[in-house]
């Protein structure tokens, strides 16, 4: 086996967030149950949730389609809490394990509520057409702001797949955007819908709601876990390797593990580790995937600095010694090797 990361790994730009830029474009959120904005997310602040109603308004009917076409301030909203503050700066969500789920991904997701998967597939082409035909490096308006307007396939990381599917290694795309999004592209580099996992929403009567499915022993419903971090490990094994229990959340032996895995940052920090003959790192500048990978401990770690409009060298040396760990509260720590031991800082060579 081996698994890919989808965004910024195997594509230039986000898919999740392209999805969301194009359904603010073409007025396809919908106004929450109640008109109340914490129905939409278990771990949306109280102030996040003020400041959308103000944006967005009550006037729109629950269930129909809010004008952020027109309605700049809800767009602009919207397109704030997608990272993680309020307009006004205020913290957008609290109180998750930051180490098997992020608010804003997960948010993300649930923006697509109230609609079939297959009409979200069809939003998922319909965005990908464009931000395929769409000039790199261009960007486009949504609400107020200037947003990424293109997505390019890495011929690299295509070329890499076939490679590995002609030598008869199995491929999986394992991502952090929603999983009716990532089957509409995995196509492009020659995954099938069936080798996908993606963020898992729960279905009523074939309708996507604003909750996550479960992993690991966590009930549906319980949006406590999705692709992420040790999530990512968790729906990895669970699905691509048959674990149900909460030992999903755990490292498997090494003979039941991918052989390669890539990633492009802390998201993908937990699964890529996991690999036991190869683990591939575009260098987005993320501090604990490349701490990881420079500390290199086992020498199975390969970096490539992005294959599009590349990062520039990081000024100071990664914080690896004291605050490059995301820990479940959210707060930084250092990081360490399997051992115990701490990595030191290290510097910024591959860009």
């Amino acid at each position: 086996m081996a698994i890919f990361d989808w965004d910024n790994t195997v594509v230039k730009n986000d898919i999740g967030y392209g999805t969301n830029f194009w359904m603010l474009r073409h007025d396809k959120v919908l106004q929450p149950a109640n008109k109340d904005w914490k129905s939409t997310n278990r771990y949306l602040t109280d102030a996040a949730a003020r400041a959308l109603t103000a944006a967005c308004g009550t006037d729109t009917p629950a269930g129909q389609p809010l004008k952020t076409s027109i309605n700049t301030e809800c767009a602009d909203e919207i397109l704030a809490i997608l990272e993680d503050k309020t307009r006004s700066g205020e913290p957008a969500f609290e109180g998750f394990n930051a180490r098997h789920l992020i608010g804003a991904y997960a948010w993300g997701t649930a923006l697509s509520a109230g609609y079939t998967e297959e009409q979200l597939g069809q939003f998922a082409l319909s965005m990908k057409q464009e931000n395929l035909l769409a000039a790199q490096g261009s960007m486009q308006t949504v609400g107020s702001q200037q947003v990424d307007g293109y997505i390019r396939i890495y011929p690299q990381i295509k070329d890499l797949i076939g490679v590995l599917q002609a030598h008869g290694i199995e491929t999986w795309v394992v991502s952090a955007s929603p999983e009716p999004v990532v089957k509409a592209w995995a196509g492009e580099v020659g995954i099938d819908a069936g080798h996908v996992v993606g963020v898992r929403s729960v279905y009523e009567d074939g309708i996507q709601t604003s909750h996550l499915k479960g992993c690991g022993g966590i009930p549906d419903g319980e949006d406590s876990v999705m692709t992420y971090i040790e999530g990512k490990r968790c729906w990895a094994n669970q699905v691509i390797f048959g674990v149900e229990a909460p030992s999903a959340f755990e490292q498997l032996p090494a003979e039941r593990r991918q052989i390669l895995a890539a990633g492009d940052s802390g998201t993908d920090v937990t699964f890529v580790a996991d690999a036991t003959e190869a683990r591939l790192v575009a260098n987005r500048n993320n501090a604990e995937i490349m701490c990881r990978a420079y500390d290199n401990e086992d020498g199975k770690w390969l970096i490539t600095p992005m294959f599009i409009d590349p990062k520039p060298q990081r000024s100071e040396p990664y914080p690896c010694a004291t605050k490059a760990y995301t820990n479940p509260d959210g707060s930084k720590g250092p990081v360490v090797r399997e051992d115990g031991s701490l990595i030191p800082d290290q510097v910024d060579r591959v860009h």
